[in-house]
């Protein structure tokens, strides 16, 4: 019939269509017809293997492969007529388009990364030396294998872009009608991945790298003043920063240490201590002594110390289930506090803090919840965890044993509430927050101060006074901390704190900043005060250039240089940019070295001030007497409706609506 010959046609059309380039279309036509030609089959066979054989050839699309029919071919009905093969333009390989084209580079098999070429818009061609090196931001050239990655698996890099890739290793060219192109290679950095860390402000930025060669300190007394980690934690410190007391920091940290589980630690600190001895007896100037030699490494105990924690876990871990078994909340919480002792014995901090906070969920009364917290803020001040501390004081601080007890407190909450507020103390003072700090390090009582795990009483004096100088002006001194009963008892532990405070507010400032200066290098030992002592120096030193200048209309500059121990050239710096920053109203006089104050109108000032005040009593009576006729009137706003809802018109909305229209 007509209609199957009709089909017929088109199949073999389409058959013809789809024979290679190397097979004329007579074969073609005569394989047809007999349906079984083997020498035809392996003809095209061998033309289709000769065809994926050739680089280009490659680089085709599937639908492109298709070669173009002879010329006795026939062609269905629905059939274009394929372009010369002269002038077909041949496309790079793509796992295809679209949605194929999306799951073709999701099964991609090599990582590759992103590469930016930012080139102008023309043909680029490069030779894989160091020009195409440097044209590339991120990363070395590319290897072979990238080479053949970008070769295989090529996508277009837009509609009007065409790219050519030969298959040798290292060589590329491109001619791409975009700005900046997109190339693929193992191994590049691609740049949104790259976080770059904010500029810090150097002045507040801390200074790690600082070496103290004249230290006043007693190491002996100083190490009894904390137990634990914090003991060891400060002595690592001292040794890291202060060569003449490195030995002798770390004999004493070696010492403390090996009371504890911590392994790790030992060894690093004998570590420290051989490298510290064996520079000290290399040095120029060394003194044979006989106590130079560093203590062997024992590792007798380090073997028997593994052994006991270890045994000492799995029986604290055994003893943890069976009390889970038993459902007993008291039981699997002292579970967990035991547990995270062992931890923070052995040094492993993160499983100490994950136990003590596992704790919570077995606590059954506010003592529990606050030993809970305190247990907590200790490894989180231990770990840094500024955020973390703050968290749980808060926490503690709401409990009701606390919270509830505004009168007078017995000793054991008196005893927490310090414990916290020295621990706040440290969290602000970490972040910053002077005035913060100082308000919580004034807040602890000097009689229920027993927190040897962070800090001692000598260091609440510290803290709280240098930050009550920075941040605190005259009245709020003399109010918090000199008439402060409970203060001035931890301020007699530190006399030379005492008497800093006392000469910044009899304002005699040389004094008070040469003082300043001798206790600088002990300062400096403390790992927590240690990165704010430029900053509070520098806001103390401020404040007293503010205070000195506040009750004259002019200063000599030559004078004050006196009362500041320091040069008429450096102070006018100093004033320069106290005055920038506006903490100064004041004006220079560079050649008569005078300081003169600002001429304010008192007069015209107190007028306009009048007049403002004025001004706002006028709106506030109009907004009263507006208010009243509203009220008068009984004219009510109704709240829009909400999305999606339609409010039906009622007789008193209605009513409101047309009273509010009036």
């Amino acid at each position: 019939m007509k209609t199957s010959s009709g089909r017929r046609r088109g199949a073999e059309a389409r058959a013809g269509g789809a024979r290679e380039p190397g097979v004329e279309a007579g074969a073609g036509a005569g394989a047809r017809g007999s349906g079984s030609s083997s020498s035809a089959a392996r003809a095209a066979a061998s033309a289709r293997q000769a065809r994926h054989s050739t680089p280009r050839a490659r680089l085709m699309r599937p639908r492109d492969r298709r070669a173009p029919p002879g010329p006795g071919a026939r062609r269905g009905p629905f059939k274009r007529r394929p372009a010369p093969a002269a002038t077909r333009k041949q496309r790079p390989h793509c796992p295809g388009s679209g949605r194929r084209a999306a799951a073709g580079w999701a099964k991609m098999p090599l990582p590759v990364q992103v590469f930016n070429l930012q080139q102008p818009a023309s043909s680029v061609s490069g030779s894989g030396g160091a020009e195409s090196q440097d044209r590339m931001r991120g990363g070395p050239a590319p290897s072979a294998a990238a080479a053949a990655v970008a070769d295989l698996y090529r996508a277009p890099l837009s509609s009007r872009s065409d790219v050519f890739l030969p298959g040798t290793a290292g060589d590329f060219s491109l001619s791409a009608s975009l700005s900046a192109c997109t190339l693929l290679y193992e191994g590049a950095v691609e740049p949104m991945q790259i976080d770059v860390d904010p500029q810090e402000d150097p002045q507040n930025a801390p200074d790690v790298n600082y070496v103290v060669e004249n230290p006043t300190l007693d190491l002996e007394q100083y190490a009894a003043s904390y137990s634990g980690l914090m003991r060891i934690e400060r002595l690592q410190f001292i040794a890291d920063h202060c060569p003449p007391l490195r030995v002798e920091a770390l004999k004493m940290a070696l010492s403390f240490v090996q009371r504890t589980f911590n392994v790790d630690m030992y060894e690093e600190i004998h570590r420290k201590l051989s490298e510290a001895t064996r520079e000290l007896q290399n040095a120029p100037d060394a003194i044979p002594e006989s106590g130079v030699e560093p203590p062997p490494l024992d590792t007798a105990w380090v073997e028997a110390t593994r052994k006991k924690a270890l045994l000492k876990l799995e029986k604290l871990d055994t003893d943890l289930k069976n009390y889970k078994g038993n459902s007993i909340k008291e039981s699997i919480r002292r579970g967990h506090d035991d547990l995270g002792d062992h931890y923070l014995d052995c040094g492993d901090l993160s499983n100490a803090l994950k136990c003590y906070s596992r704790a919570r969920d077995y606590c059954t009364s506010a003592k529990h919840v606050i030993n809970m917290c305190l247990n907590v803020i200790k490894v989180s001040v231990y770990l840094q965890n500024w955020s973390h501390v703050l968290s749980y004081v808060s926490k503690a601080e709401s409990t009701p044993e606390i919270a509830e007890q505004r009168g007078e407190r017995d000793s054991q909450t008196q005893a927490i509430l310090t414990k916290l507020k020295c621990a706040a103390g440290l969290a602000e003072l970490a972040a910053r927050k002077y005035k913060q700090a100082a308000k919580c390090f004034l807040l602890a009582s000097f009689d229920h101060c027993d927190f040897p795990e962070l800090l001692s009483p000598s260091n609440v004096a510290v803290y709280g006074g240098l930050c009550a100088l920075a941040t605190f002006d005259r009245q709020e001194l003399q109010r918090n901390v000199i008439s402060s009963s409970s203060f001035k008892l931890f301020l007699e532990l530190e006399p030379q704190v005492r008497d800093i405070i006392f000469k910044f507010y009899e304002s005699k400032y040389a004094s008070c900043l040469k003082m300043l200066d001798e206790m600088k290098d002990n300062l400096l030992l403390d790992m927590y005060l240690a990165p704010h002592v430029r900053t509070l120096y520098t806001q103390i030193r401020n404040r007293a250039l503010i205070q000195y200048f506040s009750p004259y209309v002019s200063a000599d500059m030559r004078k004050m240089a006196m009362a500041f121990n320091t040069t008429v050239a450096a102070l006018e710096d100093e004033l320069t940019q106290l005055i920038l920053e506006g903490l100064i109203n004041a004006r220079i006089d560079s050649h008569s070295k005078i300081l003169y104050a600002r001429d304010v109108d008192q007069r015209s000032t107190t007028f306009e001030k009048s007049l403002l005040m004025g001004k706002e009593f006028q709106r506030r009576a109009k907004a009263m007497i507006l208010r009243a006729a509203v009220l008068r009137n009984q004219i009510h706003v109704k709240s829009p409706p909400r999305e999606g809802s339609q409010g039906e018109l009622t007789p008193a909305n209605s009513q409101s609506r047309m009273s509010t229209n009036m």
